[in-house]
């Protein structure tokens, strides 16, 4: 998971590009890049390991020119966390000089390394798979164009020819020197991608296209629409939009987690409000929460801040019970779900949440968390409770177990690292310690999101149901991922 953002605008882009990466730094903390164009197609790249504030000095933003700009935050799915040289974004120089920032996971990236190397004639220098889809891109780009000057349909003749080559989840923004900005969403829109706009002082449109909405709406932008599955959007130097499904057969069928956990609740995707969809998940989960544990067996409902925090308003709301809030969130501790390696995750929950006393002492307390992946996180909290002086502690995930590996873009690789894999729901709670656990039924999940939205009719849910929507993800693929990810 990663967060994009790329604008076309009439005055400096650097700090628009900034001020959006603030935004969607909940979607990757290891990293941050942003790259400028100007008129002439010169670019301007910096990026760096950390966080966007102390990634990027006065120094920096000066040398970031132009009225064209991308932006990326990045947490490691693949490749390695802590180098920057797989920070994004990515550069080539032929054709005319492309620079691209990805969000998601390409799932055959063995087959494009071979043709890569042995039929396009073209080097990678790292592991990622964001470089090897602008090397796909600017390789396509080469065999499309035809005559002096590049137009739209070269471009989006290409980014056909990207959907035909690539398989697994990717949005994408590229600047091509000397022409503008280029997004694009994979055929089934897994991950996320909205397009907006705005006039300019001098009445002329400005652009801009991000992982979410609350980029745009922050930045003044009115949302136009999400891009399609399989549609191209290019945004000329001057200003014009030109589009085009470029796909063969496209599905919007957008990621589950991303209305879980992933994104901001203050954010609409796929014509579904993330704050919505949430509360619906906690009206569901009260209903399984009711049915699996006894009666009078919860004095308070607390949620484990911040994402859960719709749900878990919904399930105090439906059962009748006082809702109080027992954790402090220290805000300057990041997401412990995108740490990367279980030491550090587990280090930083006591430093990230701190359990008041006064709200526990006594009480059988129901927590309820936005999901349960490694455990690690859970089984903390769950002895925080009780330290705190909890008489019982229910637990309950607003998700489904997570029994099956992602592989479109968030990091749960391993299926020996998920705690419901080959578990049952008892020897999960013992595994946790709590005295009961409930989790979402996968139905009841998939109903809470889609019903926010008409046009939205199947979701990925491959973690939980273990149905990868590609059709192309096999049991030798997963067991190839977790082997390179132990290595």
């Amino acid at each position: 998971m990663c967060g994009i953002v790329g604008v076309v605008g009439q005055g400096p882009a650097n700090q628009e590009v900034y001020d959006s990466l603030l935004l969607l730094q909940h979607r990757g903390q290891d990293s941050t890049g942003i790259a400028t164009a100007e008129a002439s197609g010169v670019f301007h790249i910096f990026k760096a390991k950390g966080q966007v504030r102390e990634a990027f000095r006065t120094r920096d933003m000066r040398a970031l020119l132009g009225n064209i700009g991308l932006g990326h935050v990045r947490y490691a799915t693949k490749g390695t966390a802590s180098s920057e040289e797989e920070a994004q974004p990515f550069y080539v120089n032929a054709p005319y000089g492309i620079v691209l920032v990805h969000n998601g996971n390409l799932t055959n990236t063995r087959e494009l390394t071979q043709e890569l190397f042995r039929t396009d004639r073209r080097h990678l220098n790292t592991s990622s798979d964001t470089e090897l889809l602008v090397n796909v891109l600017a390789n396509e780009l080469q065999e499309s164009i035809s005559g002096l000057e590049l137009d739209p349909a070269q471009i989006f003749q290409a980014v056909a020819r990207v959907h035909e080559r690539v398989e697994g989840s990717y949005a994408a923004i590229a600047l091509i020197a000397g022409y503008g900005l280029l997004a694009f969403r994979d055929p089934f829109g897994i991950r996320p991608l909205i397009l907006g706009t705005r006039k300019a002082d001098n009445g002329a449109y400005e652009w801009t296209v991000a992982s979410e909405s609350l980029v745009l709406e922050n930045g003044g932008f009115e949302v136009v629409r999400d891009v399609e599955p399989g549609e191209a959007v290019f945004i000329d130097l001057d200003g014009r939009l030109h589009t085009k499904q470029c796909a063969t057969n496209p599905q919007l069928v957008p990621c589950s987690f991303e209305y879980v956990y992933l994104a901001r609740p203050d954010s609409e995707m796929n014509g579904i409000s993330v704050y919505e969809a949430r509360l619906r998940m906690g009206e569901r989960l009260a209903d399984t929460i009711a049915k699996y544990t006894p009666k009078d067996a919860i004095d308070v409902v607390m949620p484990i801040p911040d994402s859960s925090r719709p749900a878990a308003m919904q399930v105090a709301r439906k059962l009748g019970v006082e809702y109080r809030e027992g954790f402090y969130k220290n805000r300057y501790v990041g997401r412990t779900f995108i740490m990367p390696g279980q030491a550090v995750r587990k280090k930083s929950v006591r430093q990230k949440l701190n359990a008041m006393s006064s709200e526990f002492k006594g009480k059988n307390v129901l927590l309820i968390d936005d999901s349960i992946v490694r455990g690690t996180t859970s089984k903390e909290i769950i002895q925080m409770a009780r330290d705190a002086g909890a008489k019982s502690v229910i637990f309950a995930s607003a998700a489904p177990p997570v029994r099956f590996p992602h592989v479109y873009g968030i990091n749960m690789p391993s299926r020996h690292e998920l705690v419901a894999h080959g578990r049952t729901i008892p020897e999960i709670a013992e595994e946790l310690g709590c005295d009961y656990l409930v989790y979402q039924e996968v139905d009841d999940l998939k109903a809470a999101i889609l019903e926010g939205s008409p046009d939205v009719e199947d979701l990925d849910m491959s973690c939980f149901d273990g149905r990868y929507i590609t059709g192309t993800v096999s049991e030798e693929y997963l067991a190839w991922v977790e082997g390179n990810q132990e290595s």
